[in-house]
């Protein structure tokens, strides 16, 4: 049976940041190559919720409703995370980091993250670190963590800048061992590159 990872989507998200990892994670990488993971959204409530670009998304599930059996939780970033509506993620996040789960959290969902105290311990990264430090406010102590780079990794904590979706995508796969390592070089480069690969010889 395959493992829910739960995209949070709050109000003009950021359609962008979430289109790497998603098909990745849902799909798989290759049509030879199945997923052990299902993309399942999230919001504060079922209602629709409208990116940045105009896609509507009807929610899987609302924050009162999320089964206690999903694998990870991926904040996509947007306009919405500094709202009182962002707070109510913040016992999912917190139920995530107790039970050791996935948490990714790209653009200004990662400053969400800092603002709550997720990045006080863990190398991280965010839209540059004078950023984080001027919107995460005082709940953020984890500047001596701040690593200057696209995209972060540590343990189950990821954490990208938000023109780093295809790292952000990389990582995650790393984190989730949802693929060999050698795959997800390979489908980081071909997105990178634009160029596709013929597979190496085993």
């Amino acid at each position: 049976m395959k493992q829910e990872i739960l995209f949070v989507l709050l109000k003009d998200f950021a359609d962008w940041e979430g289109a790497y990892i998603a098909p990745y994670l849902n799909y798989g990488c290759g049509p030879d190559i199945e997923s052990k993971y299902v993309v399942k959204t999230v919001s504060v409530t079922k209602a629709p919720v409208v990116s940045c670009g105009g896609f509507m998304v009807l929610p899987n599930y609302s924050i009162d409703d999320i089964p206690a059996d999903y694998a990870g939780i991926v904040l996509i970033g947007g306009m919405s995370w500094f709202t009182p509506e962002a707070d109510l993620i913040v016992p999912l996040v917190k139920d995530a980091a107790l039970n050791k789960k996935l948490i990714a959290g790209i653009c200004n969902a990662s400053v969400f993250l800092g603002m709550h105290g997720f990045l006080n311990e863990v190398n991280h990264t965010s839209n540059t670190l004078e950023y984080i430090k001027a919107f995460a406010g005082v709940g953020y102590k984890g500047e001596c963590h701040y690593i200057d780079s696209p995209a972060v990794r540590e343990g189950n904590i990821v954490t990208a800048n938000g023109f780093s979706a295809l790292e952000f995508c990389r990582e995650i796969l790393y984190a989730l061992d949802a693929y060999s390592p050698k795959m997800i070089e390979k489908s980081y480069r071909m997105n990178k590159t634009g160029v596709w690969e013929a597979p190496e010889a085993e």
